[in-house]
């Protein structure tokens, strides 16, 4: 008799360290908002450390095609497009020719890269549609990780000077830039600097 009179009472103690044991749904909301809160604060700086990783690619970008205009100079004694030192206004046939690519315009690039030199290698954009980081196939173009057709600026007059788009009057042709090729990003707005100027932008320019 004993024995089955104490059966009972072991088993409400055992439910009893159980319940205390779960989460009550008060407690569960309580750690869903903490966390909502630590993923608000903590959000804005990932991204603030994915623009500075983008920056710093776009930057890499922006080296490797001056050294590979540069060192087509250097093989053919001349740059690779005929340009007016401004802006070019499509850059997929000189990206086809340092990429020695016959493709473009009546195969421009075998035309000016009759050696089939390889100055530039650069991978196709995963995402065609949204081109970022890679070539757009469809238009030979080389987009940065924001999304924006890369800039290019050549010294089509050999004067050792390429005008700068980002001059000291808003205008390229001042302040010019003491280089024979130059070559900007638009950043993660995709507007031309900031009223016309580098400073206060978030540009990415291959010169500085």
């Amino acid at each position: 008799m004993e024995m089955r009179k104490k059966t009972p009472n072991i088993q409400r103690r055992t439910l009893n360290v159980e319940s205390r044991q779960a989460f009550t749904l008060i407690e569960l909301l309580v750690v869903i908002t903490i966390i909502a809160i630590l993923m608000g604060l903590l959000f804005p700086a990932f991204q603030g450390v994915q623009n500075q990783a983008k920056k710093a690619q776009a930057k890499n970008d922006l080296a490797q095609i001056v050294t590979a205009v540069n060192a087509y100079y250097t093989e053919y004694g001349k740059y690779p497009v005929v340009t007016d030192d401004t802006p070019i206004a499509n850059t997929a046939d000189l990206f086809y020719t340092l990429r020695a690519i016959a493709s473009g315009n009546a195969n421009a690039s075998d035309a000016a890269n009759p050696r089939k030199i390889v100055f530039l290698e650069v991978p196709d954009a995963k995402n065609q549609n949204q081109p970022r980081s890679g070539i757009k196939t469809s238009d030979g173009q080389w987009y940065d990780p924001w999304g924006t057709s890369y800039k290019i600026a050549i010294d089509g007059n050999y004067d050792s000077a390429a005008a700068n788009p980002y001059g000291s009057t808003g205008g390229a042709g001042s302040d010019p830039v003491r280089a024979g090729v130059i070559s900007w990003s638009l950043g993660k707005d995709k507007q031309f600097g900031k009223n016309g100027k580098f400073t206060g932008s978030d540009d990415v320019i291959s010169w500085q």
